[in-house]
């Protein structure tokens, strides 16, 4: 059974940091494309970023690009997300989502992900 839990989101201030961690089990890791969404009341989920099996590379939404980094680490089977210079615009639940896929493409629809968390709440304050 496919697990993945999420932690580290909390209440920040605006231009503050938070480091959010996704901890893998029931499946393996390294074969695994990971991303982030992230979902705000009454909107739909949205892509965040995703990163490839080896971690070697990335992709981000234009929204978040420059001010957050997504990175893995296969041994531990978790994947972060490193969430600098925050807005209130940023202020959502944030998911972790796995795939297995041995495509090259970058993968940042909702439906194209199997496996998901139950979410962490970021909040941030103007």
């Amino acid at each position: 059974q496919v697990q993945l839990v999420e932690s580290g989101g909390g209440l920040v201030q605006a231009g503050g940091s938070l480091r959010l961690s996704c901890a893998a089990s029931g499946l393996t890791f390294s074969r695994a494309i990971m991303g982030w969404f992230r979902q705000a009341p009454g909107k739909e989920r949205d892509f965040v970023a995703t990163i490839i099996r080896s971690g070697g590379s990335e992709y981000y939404a234009d929204s978040v690009m420059g001010r957050f980094t997504i990175s893995r680490d296969n041994a531990k089977n978790t994947v972060y997300l490193q969430m600098n210079s925050l807005k209130p615009e940023d202020t959502a639940v944030y998911y972790c989502a796995a795939l297995v896929s041995f495509g090259s493409s970058w993968y940042v629809r909702p439906d194209e992900y199997a496996y998901w968390g139950q979410g962490t709440q970021v909040t941030v304050s103007s």
